[in-house]
């Protein structure tokens, strides 16, 4: 299995879109999308299936090496143990919830979750501090870099994906609250 996938939406045979749809069936290694569309809704269709990163041609080759070398380096970490125990490594335990982010692994109510690596950074931030309220704005600040320009909505987007995944476990599942026009908090109860 490859460490991590970098696709274009327009392939010979299968689309991008096709193909991510196949990986996530059976793996959540990092994905980037190559594009050269401009339509924002390719982007947010291709986050919500489960990219982890999105670049538009014509893009920059020594932007898209340090892209993948980040993400490689954050999966590398997380396979060896090698990073340190701290308020972002350790095992987490909020209620029903145990995110372990060393191994990279969710349970809710014992029964695993694959997630995104997007995904998981973003139940982490909220779960973090149950009850306190992230806005859009600091879930894209945990989410993307920078140099990584993203919509808000795409926000709503990986939450969207992140509820329907920790439904498929637990139909009645709904710690994470919307707060209309301020943001999202995680409440344990």
């Amino acid at each position: 299995m490859p460490d991590m996938a970098v696709l274009d939406i327009k392939m010979p045979r299968m689309d991008g879109m096709d193909l991510l749809q196949r990986i996530r069936q059976k793996t959540s290694m990092p994905v980037i999308f190559l594009t050269s569309k401009d339509d924002e809704i390719d982007e947010v269709l291709g986050l919500r299936m489960g990219a982890d990163d999105y670049v538009k041609k014509p893009f920059s080759q020594r932007l898209l090496v340090e892209r993948i070398r980040a993400l490689l380096r954050r999966q590398e970490a997380i396979a060896t143990g090698e990073v340190a125990v701290t308020e972002e490594t350790k095992i987490m335990e909020r209620g029903q919830l145990r995110m372990d982010p060393l191994r990279h692994s969710v349970t809710w109510k014992g029964l695993d979750v694959s997630l995104t690596v997007t995904e998981f950074m973003l139940l982490q931030a909220l779960a973090q501090r149950p009850g306190f309220v992230k806005s859009r704005d600091q879930l894209m600040d945990v989410a993307y870099d920078d140099q990584v320009y993203v919509d808000d909505r795409t926000i709503d987007s990986h939450i969207k994906r992140l509820r329907k995944k920790m439904r498929s476990v637990d139909d009645e599942f709904s710690a994470i609250e919307t707060l209309y026009g301020i943001g999202y908090r995680y409440n344990e109860a």
